[in-house]
This record gives structure tokens, sequence and C-alpha cells, in this order.
């Protein structure tokens, strides 16, 4: 987008978290390890901000303090906070966190992506949007929304 259409022109950027160390399990195929909180986080932590060549990490807007993962129970939780109260990106970014843990993770875990309370505006319909899985299907059978999601959620080199 241009300099004049972004809706939060300097956004403030942090420095993103050391890269979680190599186990020796790792590369055991035989090791079944459960999900953790920083394995989840480091599946979302890249994804492209679709107004800024920032990742949602360095912009604050994914935290590994907002993961929450339930290995035994299937389930992971995820808060996200957009970097300001209106943002008309919100539900995009709640759109690529999903599909990037969807695309990632065992069949198995059932995912929730929702905004961090009282952080935005329209609260309450972003996150009945999000948690809605027909207008999710939907949402991702349009091929140019399926495009700008991917956008996001290509690696870039920073």
């Amino acid at each position: 987008m241009g300099g004049s259409d972004l809706e939060n022109i300097n956004p403030t950027v942090y420095e993103k978290a050391k890269e979680r160390e190599a186990l020796p399990t790792d590369d055991d195929n035989d090791f079944e390890e459960e999900f953790d909180t920083r394995e989840i986080f480091d599946l979302i932590r890249d994804i492209n901000d679709p107004e800024h060549p920032l990742s949602l990490e360095e912009l604050h807007v994914v935290g590994e303090d907002k993961v929450y993962v339930d290995d035994k129970l299937n389930r992971v939780e995820i808060q996200f906070t957009p970097t300001i109260p209106h943002c008309s990106m919100a539900t995009l970014i709640g759109l690529a966190i999903r599909v990037r843990l969807l695309r990632a993770l065992p069949p198995r875990f059932k995912v929730d992506v929702s905004i961090t309370p009282g952080t935005h505006a329209s609260e309450h319909a972003i996150n009945k949007q999000l948690a809605d899985k027909e207008r999710i299907a939907a949402a991702l059978e349009n091929s140019h929304l399926l495009d700008v999601v991917n956008q996001c959620l290509i690696t870039r080199k920073f």
C-alpha cells in the first residue's frame, strides 16, 4: 500500500525473540514430543503484516504470552493485538494466523484465534467472524482473499 493509505503510518517496532535452540530429539522421528507454546509461537511469529514490511512479532501483534496449548485436549488458542484500536486489517490478520496453524498442525487440533480483550473497537464482531467455520471456508474460497492471506504467510528475509 502507498504511504498515505496506511492506518498506522509509524508503528512501534519491537525486537524479535531469539530463535529456539535445537534439541537432540528434534530430528528423532521415533520421539513423539508434545506441542508447546513456543513451537506454536514459532509458527505464527513471522507472518507478515498486511500493511508493513514487518512481521506480526516485530509489531507485537502476536507474542508467546498470548499462545495457549493443551496438547492432550488437542486445543490451540491464540490471542492477537492489533497495533491500533480501529485496525481494518484485524480480520485478515486473524485469518492468516488461523490458516498458518491449520496448515501446519495435525488435524486433531481445534484452533481458536481471537483479538486480545479490550484492544480493538470491533473485537466482538471480529471474534465472531474468526470463530465461524463457514465464514472462514467461504473466505478461503475467494481467490483474491486467499492470495492476500498467502502473501502474509510467505517468509520474508528482513
